[in-house]
């Protein structure tokens, strides 16, 4: 077993864009073959584009390509640019009149740490996806991260930025890599220590468990919305059908529930797409540990390239 990167997977683009001002950005994974894909959306307000067509009983085999973005709803305004620059590659379903890109993509809620007015639109979709075949991606605070920010229990003064990352593994022939924008409600926590590694802090910058503090005033509902959701896809070179797809997108969750707590909150829309560039063979379940694996570590590493600082 070993650590890979983005680019060890092959026939796939990963790409990041971001308007600084906002802050808010995007980040597009592209496979101009296709990827077998599925889904599982877990939060209770998510906000995502085009997940009924990855459902086993639709018709569509494959899409083109995931997006993940900021700016809440309006950020699902990116999948224009990206449908504009896969087009303009001749990459999407043949209709007989026309090639339409099949888009799939979700969206955070950063409206709230900057100018909300500051959002991704059809110009920095088009953008992450010309990065993407420049090899332009970075994890921590880029693409769709660089607004992302974790625990806010009491709000964005005692949170901590939260990122974008990567991580990969390969055993032999199988590959399986996850990238996930982290901007949750809790806190991130290393699971082979225990400790929060970033997440609500008191006024001298010391953790505060959020899982704790939710269980000591367990009787006021607190009104969170607009704050959170993580979102991430499980990249694999292992051959699935959709209904797999889908079963492997709802393991990866576990890695989530490992690295983000509390996680899959009615305040979170958190989500994950699995994509399959059907290079090889493999078990299900073997890769389904693997998707929760990697997207676990994938979180720490989000949180891990960001300089950490507060948000106020």
């Amino acid at each position: 077993m070993k650590e890979i990167n983005i680019n060890d997977i092959e026939d796939i683009f990963i790409g990041n864009a971001e308007y600084e001002d906002g802050p808010t950005g995007c980040t597009v994974i592209i496979s101009e073959q296709g990827f077998i894909a599925g889904v599982d959306v877990r939060g209770g307000a998510p906000g995502t584009r085009e997940t009924d067509l990855l459902k086993p009983e639709n018709m569509m085999e494959k899409i083109h390509s995931v997006f993940l973005s900021g700016g809440s709803a309006y950020g699902l305004d990116c999948a224009s640019g990206v449908m504009q620059f896969l087009e303009e590659k001749n990459i999407g379903f043949d209709t007989g009149v026309a090639k339409v890109p099949i888009v799939c993509g979700a969206v955070l809620f950063d409206l709230n740490l900057g100018n909300p007015k500051i959002r991704p639109d059809k110009k920095l979709g088009y953008t992450a996806c010309l990065n993407a075949y420049e090899n332009n991606f970075k994890q921590g605070s880029f693409g769709a991260g660089i607004g992302a920010s974790v625990g806010k229990l009491y709000g964005l003064k005692s949170a901590m930025k939260g990122g974008i990352g990567v991580y990969g593994i390969q055993i032999d022939d199988l590959k399986v890599l996850s990238i996930v924008a982290v901007n949750a409600l809790g806190d991130i926590v290393d699971n082979e220590s225990g400790k929060i590694i970033s997440g609500l802090i008191n006024k001298k910058n010391e953790f505060i468990n959020t899982e704790d503090e939710m269980i000591k005033n367990y009787k006021f509902a607190k009104n969170l919305f607009g704050q959170n959701t993580t979102i991430g896809a499980v990249i694999t070179n292992a051959t699935f059908d959709k209904a797999q797809m889908n079963k492997i997108a709802s393991m990866a969750h576990n890695g989530f529930a490992r690295a983000i707590r509390p996680s899959h909150s009615t305040f979170d829309g958190d989500t994950i797409f699995s994509l399959s560039t059907g290079k090889i063979k493999a078990d299900i379940n073997a890769v389904g540990m693997l998707a929760a694996r990697t997207m676990e570590k994938a979180i720490l590493n989000g949180v891990k390239n960001t300089d950490k600082i507060l948000l106020e």
